[in-house]
């Protein structure tokens, strides 16, 4: 509704008669915007008319008529308004004005039983109205259009929060969003949670990527014995003791291999953020144990070194 049409505002003004000569003083306050249109009434007892003028910012201190501005109550001119027979008078004050337009700010009115201006009140009843003036506004409110979150991790497969709620896991597409500032968490096991603000625009796609660190540990392995070979997940680590840094959190296979003792694996767990210490023992190989050792065979040089020996001897036992 555009502000700029009338707004019909009513206030009631009693005034009263005491000792059937003078009206009850009383006082009211409306607000308003420039231009409305504001109802005024009230009852006045043994008066056939009221008189009404206005006093307020940049107006003659004495006031002047509500519909003509230019037209001063100290020369006379006033507005009247006909008091019915029921004792009740009403007037529709157009706040656009003849003379010109009213600034913006806090107006009496004055209402009179006789044609007298303010410095002249003292022989007259009356009472007035407060009326607050604003300047007229115009609010635009726009719907905006939601945006869209695109999020990837590497490794993909994480959880998606988006503050609290749970919506899926990577790679996601998701859609709805306000404009605004949400907070994303992505999770997966035996990595690190990984949490960022990301702002959303109205209408506009987001990337969000992001590279998840792996939790690690580490573990201290010694032997009963120096000089063995020690295997985790089947991958040589060198020769024990040795320390082992950055391992993903989890169960790993530990093996220890050295020549003349029986092969020891073992099943251990890496918990992030600590270093485990493990010790293994060595049995020396007996003929109620004995086994073919994954060491004896698994150098590559010593399978070139057996391979040319055997063709070495053949190549004798031929020229004989």
């Amino acid at each position: 509704m555009n502000i700029f049409y009338n707004t019909l505002i009513s206030i009631i003004l009693v005034i009263g008669c005491l000792f059937l000569t003078s009206f009850a003083s009383a006082s009211a306050g409306i607000e308003a915007y420039q231009g409305d249109t504001i109802t005024l009434q009230g009852y006045s007892y043994g008066s056939q008319m009221v008189y009404l003028f206005l006093t307020g910012p940049n107006l003659p201190v004495n006031g002047v008529a509500l519909n003509d501005i230019t037209a001063r109550a100290d020369e006379g001119h006033f507005t009247e308004v006909s008091v019915d027979s029921n004792d009740h008078w009403v007037y529709k004050w157009g706040t656009n004005t003849m003379g010109g337009r009213l600034d913006a700010g806090t107006y009496t009115v004055w209402v009179v039983n006789g044609p007298n201006d303010r410095s002249r009140l003292n022989a007259a009843e009356y009472s007035t109205i407060s009326v607050k003036l604003g300047t007229p506004t115009i609010t635009i409110v726009t719907h905006a259009i939601p945006g869209t979150l695109e999020l990837n991790t590497n490794p993909g497969g994480a959880s998606v929060l988006i503050g609290d709620d749970y919506r899926g896991s990577t790679p996601l597409t998701i859609g709805g969003f306000e404009p605004g500032t949400y907070t994303v968490t992505f999770s997966r096991f035996g990595y690190s949670k990984l949490s960022t603000p990301v702002r959303v625009e109205s209408g506009k796609t987001t990337e969000v990527s992001g590279t998840l660190i792996p939790l690690t540990g580490s573990l201290e392995i010694t032997t009963s014995l120096p000089g063995a070979r020690i295997l985790l997940d089947n991958v040589s680590q060198g020769i024990g003791p040795v320390t082992l840094a950055n391992l993903t959190m989890g169960n790993h296979t530990l093996t220890v291999v050295k020549e003349g003792y029986v092969t020891t694996e073992q099943m251990v767990q890496v918990i992030p953020g600590r270093t485990t210490q493990i010790t293994l023992p060595l049995v020396p190989v007996s003929p109620s144990n004995r086994e073919i050792l994954p060491a004896s065979g698994s150098d590559p040089a010593i399978l070139i070194a057996g391979f040319f020996v055997i063709l070495l001897a053949i190549r004798q036992l031929r020229t004989q």
